[in-house]
């Protein structure tokens, strides 16, 4: 455990290495949160409930997404893995007595608080400046089980990229295809964009036999009141079930992948 504690200390103070990388990643996602904001206002003014939210529960929705979209998507491992295994680099980590995958969660749980610090205060700003009427949870439990959703929601996501990113172990020049891919669908179907109520109800439905909404819309669903507590205990179980399959898979395609692995390029 001190070794990944190390590992974590190292990898957050190295993220101030990148300043500009970092202030213009945080200002990409501010303006995206702003444009939201401004178009679910415009929304609002002519309805009181639009959609099935009302707009404190639509504008603390919005505002949530800045938070735990931060939390789950705040990964370096995903710009790196894939390009460790293709160049040979992977070797150097294989030598050393610490997990490679657990290295990688590691690096990336400090990036993610760093993201997060700063989310809280990007939040703190804006609500400084727009002064907007905000519906959250005031319940300690629901609260509490929303955090929970938040960190699984993390982990399915860590655990998915990694089964994206070692498709480079059998195909070295295409590192960030399937990445790709997955990340067009994470923006669309997560409910980053717009909460997934807003679809038609088969749409939902389908979605919910999918990770997707376990990383953004059921976490945030929660900490606005919009789920009971049956449908709550729901989510943190399906998201249990991609849990224990993604740490299944994960692990069984690194194996895999390591019988494959020859070093090219080293």
């Amino acid at each position: 455990m001190k070794k990944y504690l190390t590992v974590f200390q190292l990898s957050f103070q190295n993220e101030f290495t990148y300043r500009l990388n970092f202030i213009l990643w945080r200002f990409r996602n501010i303006l995206r949160i702003l444009m939201t904001y401004f178009l679910w206002n415009s929304v609002f003014s002519q309805n009181k409930i639009a959609f099935g939210y009302t707009h404190e529960q639509m504008i603390a929705y919005v505002f949530l997404v800045l938070v735990v979209n931060t939390l789950v998507i705040a990964a370096p491992s995903n710009d790196n893995i894939g390009g460790e295994i293709s160049n040979g680099d992977l070797s150097n980590y294989l030598l050393k007595p610490m997990n490679y995958l657990g290295y990688w969660l590691t690096r990336d749980w400090a990036s993610k608080l760093l993201n997060i610090l700063f989310a809280i205060g990007e939040i703190g700003i804006l609500f400084i400046i727009f002064r907007p009427s905000l519906n959250f949870t005031n319940s300690a439990p629901i609260l509490l089980l929303g955090i929970v959703a938040c960190i699984m929601a993390s982990l399915i996501y860590y655990q998915i990229t990694k089964l994206a990113v070692m498709v480079s172990f059998w195909a070295p020049e295409n590192t960030w295809g399937l990445m790709f891919l997955f990340l067009v669908l994470f923006e669309i179907l997560s409910g980053t964009l717009f909460p997934l109520s807003i679809l038609p109800q088969i749409g939902l439905n389908l979605l919910r036999f999918t990770p997707f909404p376990y990383m953004v819309y059921f976490p945030i669903g929660i900490l606005i009141d919009k789920f009971n507590m049956t449908e709550i205990i729901q989510i943190l179980l399906f998201s249990s079930l991609w849990l224990i399959l993604g740490y299944f898979l994960v692990n069984k395609m690194f194996r895999a992948g390591l019988k494959e692995y020859s070093a090219n390029g080293r």
